[in-house]
């Protein structure tokens, strides 16, 4: 016991001098932090897009059922009110899936720009526009009507919105720095100086992004935006594979054992996956078409994470005998049913506690294949919906599949963390009641 503490306190302290602060940088590096908190922006659009694809989209087939009871009549009411009323049913839809790329690309240059401590409306609209000239251009109708296509703005864009953003923001700080704007006398009030500072900026944006995609038309007879997506779909196939998220998700658990933010630290580079492929999933739903990836918006940690927590807790309610766990469980229980798992975090601990470090570690390498392959060999449907991640985790795998059978699946995830826990939390009660019993006993000697 004394050599597996000593190893631990040799590996935290590794931790602590070494690796966390080489965490630290990357997590809090300007680019990756305003990717990381600018996508999270994204998060009410796909949730709103999502209820608006259902609405618009019901999971029935009128050929298969037939009116026979109240929930069907239901269903086939809701089918025919949405297929009359489709059109305006998409609205949010086309407006937020629609066009995801608008608001990545705002979202970006939002937080790039408050880190420089730039204007950053002004900057947003900079780099709004820089990317619109590329990626939806206006074209003629023969009618003579100048129409764009939002279809330039939809998730294939995303990539191109990611580095627009990133790059218009960098061009335009830079000018600033340099103090390449148009500067009016300090008497001017700011909101009157403040655009005029911005229309430098704009202009040379623009033009540099506009020359980059016409020399990419005439080089290689495509767009910016389309080369851009070229690049990054290996990137992103590779980055959605099975072995790349249970690694991900066993890094962030690692992460996590260690006291540093393990969502944080792997944030940068699973949430531009999961968005652009939930945002392609919702696209292929609306349009009747097959839903392609499976590790989309919070699969990874409904189906991983959210159970581990839930064994994790359930496990002390049933068989906790110590103080300490059995308090813990019935106070961390209401945060927990929220996917809010905190209490639990920092109440076992979970930080530096094998007990819980181990079980979950194989819990995670079980649960993920388990829904991945459900999934793959189609006993599941895909996640086609964006659904608040604080919605509880049994439901919330239900709801985002539209298929009652992820609830299964989930549940026997569930059953078999539980089994392997178990007999781990149980060692660590028992270790928690020999201390309290040691407690007791030299509180007792010292009267």
């Amino acid at each position: 016991m004394k050599s597996s503490n000593a190893t631990t306190k040799r590996m935290q302290k590794f931790m602590v001098e070494k690796v966390a602060p080489v965490s630290n940088k990357i997590s809090n590096e300007p680019h990756l932090a305003a990717l990381r908190d600018g996508l999270v922006n994204l998060i009410p659009y796909t949730v709103i897009g999502g209820f608006s694809t259902l609405l618009a989209s019901p999971p029935v087939n009128p050929q298969l059922v037939k009116p026979t009871n109240w929930f069907f009549d239901f269903l086939l009411g809701w089918y025919y009110w949405a297929k009359a009323n489709n059109r305006m049913l998409l609205v949010p839809y086309n407006l937020s899936i629609g066009i995801i790329s608008v608001y990545v690309v705002l979202g970006i240059a939002y937080q790039l720009a408050k880190h420089y401590k730039m204007p950053a409306f002004s900057t947003c609209l900079v780099s709004l526009m820089s990317f619109l000239c590329i990626a939806t251009p206006p074209s003629m109708t023969k009618s003579g009507q100048w129409i764009i296509n939002i279809a330039g703005l939809s998730s294939n864009s995303m990539f191109a919105a990611i580095i627009v953003a990133l790059v218009s923001v960098e061009l335009t700080h830079w000018m600033s720095k340099k103090k390449l704007t148009i500067k009016l006398p300090a008497t001017v009030p700011p909101n009157v100086a403040a655009p005029f500072e911005a229309m430098l900026p704009l202009v040379i944006n623009v033009l540099f992004w506009m020359l980059l995609d016409g020399l990419s038309n005439a080089w290689l007879h495509t767009g910016l935006t389309n080369i851009i997506f070229s690049i990054f779909q290996p990137i992103l196939h590779v980055g959605a594979s099975l072995p790349a998220m249970i690694f991900l998700c066993e890094l962030a658990l690692t992460f996590w054992f260690f006291g540093i933010h393990g969502d944080n630290m792997i944030g940068a580079v699973i949430t531009p996956i999961i968005t652009a492929n939930i945002a392609q999933n919702m696209q292929e739903y609306a349009a009747g078409k097959p839903i392609t990836n499976i590790f989309a918006n919070n699969f990874h940690f409904i189906f991983g994470e959210a159970v581990v927590y839930c064994a994790i807790l359930w496990s002390m309610l049933i068989f906790a005998k110590s103080s300490q766990l059995k308090a813990l469980s019935k106070f961390a229980l209401p945060a927990n049913l929220f996917n809010i798992n905190e209490p639990q975090v920092f109440g076992i601990p979970t930080v530096m506690n094998l007990f819980t470090y181990i079980p979950s570690f194989i819990c995670i390498l079980i649960d993920l294949p388990i829904a991945y392959y459900a999934t793959k060999l189609g006993f599941i449907n895909k996640t086609v919906l964006s659904l608040p991640w604080t919605m509880p985790a049994p439901i919330y795998a239900i709801v985002s599949t539209l298929d009652w059978r992820a609830g299964i699946v989930w549940f026997l995830e569930f059953f078999i963390d539980l089994a392997i826990i178990v007999p781990f939390m149980k060692m660590y009660d028992k270790q928690l009641i020999e201390e309290n019993e040691k407690k007791e006993g030299s509180k007792a000697s010292n009267k």
